[in-house]
């Protein structure tokens, strides 16, 4: 039976957003309420559509654990966001995935982590299910239900393509900035004619140093836009290994 891996960190905060509503009492009183029931029925929907569209199987949960192992590459992994309001109910949401669902969180590392160490180790058939664009990284079969019909498999090549389009890019919201001055389109130009996963690195490389920029500033970009695999984990010490060029 298919294993459906899902990004529980997208749903949760999107249930819990959907949830929150505005009430004004007037006299300029505004309050902001929302109902835990539902923010789960958001939840449970989106889990019982799963099937209807990708055939029998089954649900399992990730999410996002503390003390990202990134930010010892990069201290200001994501610092953007610290200020940033959490909505209501997302704690709750978290703790009511683990509890109801056994949804598998582990200290250090992202749900994004687990979804790519999961779908690159288990002999089960997998499907990720997220609308992150991170997760196009990962050699797998994946769902994106914001966009996607039906599941899409991604080959080792063009995880490793997206994955250098990643470090080239940057990602704002992830607050990495890639290389300077390159973008989406100047990215695929760089890459357009790497046959090789060693041909994807050398390119890159090669445009980090034009922008006389060192070697381990685009490997720094490298790990931490890396999504890990499976070959990227030790699972004996539950520690990272950070990606480096082979």
């Amino acid at each position: 039976m298919t294993k459906f891996l899902v990004d529980a960190d997208i749903v949760a905060f999107k249930a819990a957003t959907a949830a929150e509503q505005p009430t004004n009492w007037g006299d300029g009183l505004w309050t902001l309420h929302a109902y835990e029931h539902d923010a789960m029925e958001y939840c449970l929907n989106y889990f019982a559509n799963l099937p209807k569209i990708l055939g029998e199987g089954y649900t399992s949960l990730y999410l996002t654990g503390k003390n990202n192992w990134r930010k010892e590459i990069l201290p200001s992994y994501k610092a953007n966001r610290d200020d940033k309001r959490k909505p209501m109910l997302l704690q709750f949401l978290r703790n009511w995935m683990q509890s109801q669902f056994n949804a598998i969180i582990i200290e250090g590392l992202e749900a994004d982590d687990l979804l790519g160490i999961t779908a690159t180790s288990s002999r089960e058939e997998c499907i990720i299910v997220s609308e992150d664009k991170d997760l196009n990284t990962i050699p797998c079969k994946i769902f994106n239900p914001a966009k996607d019909t039906k599941a899409r498999t991604i080959t080792e090549f063009e995880a490793d393509y997206n994955h250098m389009m990643q470090t080239l890019c940057g990602d704002a919201s992830d607050n990495y900035s890639g290389c300077p001055s390159v973008g989406p389109k100047t990215a695929e130009k760089i890459l357009a004619d790497c046959k090789t996963s060693a041909d994807l690195w050398d390119a890159t490389l090669a445009t980090f140093k034009k922008k006389k920029l060192s070697e381990e500033v685009a490997l720094i970009q490298a790990q931490v836009a890396r999504i890990c695999r499976a070959s990227e984990y030790n699972f004996e010490t539950k520690e990272v290994i950070p990606w480096t060029p082979k």
